[in-house]
Formats: C-alpha cells, structure tokens, sequence
C-alpha cells in the first residue's frame, strides 16, 4: 500500500497535498517556538532578570506572528517541491524501477 507508485497528479490531490504540508509547517513552528521560548526562558532565568509575559506567552508577539508565517510558508514551498519529486518527476516510480 505504502509503496505503490502515486496515481495521476489532479488538481484536488495537489490541493490536499499542500494543506498537509502547510499544517505540517504549521506543526513543525509551533515545536520551533517552544524550544525557541523554553531556551530564552532558561537563558533569562540564569541571568537572574524578569520576564515580560504578552498573553500566556515569554516572546514577543512579532516574534510569535513571525515563526507561524514561517512555517506556513515553509510549509507551502515544501508541499511544492515534493509534489514537483513525486507527482511530475515521478523520482519514487523511477526508484522502484531500478531494483
């Protein structure tokens, strides 16, 4: 099932495609964050200064908006890359062909 070679590329199926990256960059900023926020929190913590909370979170909120852009960009130009390998170059058929 797993390692079928992908059916015809549509429009519907590109759609889908690049949702599931864009949430998977979406995912991937939000781990991003909390390690970003956890490792200012530590570094604020041993220099014994307070911290600033903006809503429930330490960063600022430009900061904030900023990493969940990025990850929803990412996340777009990385769905079209892959769609680019799997669905035109079709490199996973050409792969299973060779062995």
């Amino acid at each position: 099932m797993f390692f079928n070679a992908p059916g015809n590329p549509t429009k519907f199926k590109k759609t889908v495609y690049l949702l599931a990256t864009i949430i998977l960059g979406l995912l991937l900023s939000l781990l991003a964050h909390a390690f970003i926020e956890i490792s200012y929190l530590n570094w604020v913590q041993s220099k014994g200064q307070i911290v600033q909370f903006y809503g429930s979170c330490a960063l600022p909120p430009l900061l904030q908006t900023s990493i969940w852009i990025l990850g929803a960009v990412g996340g777009f130009f990385l769905g079209r890359f892959w769609w680019r390998k799997v669905y035109i170059e079709r490199i996973w058929v050409k792969g299973i062909s060779k062995q």
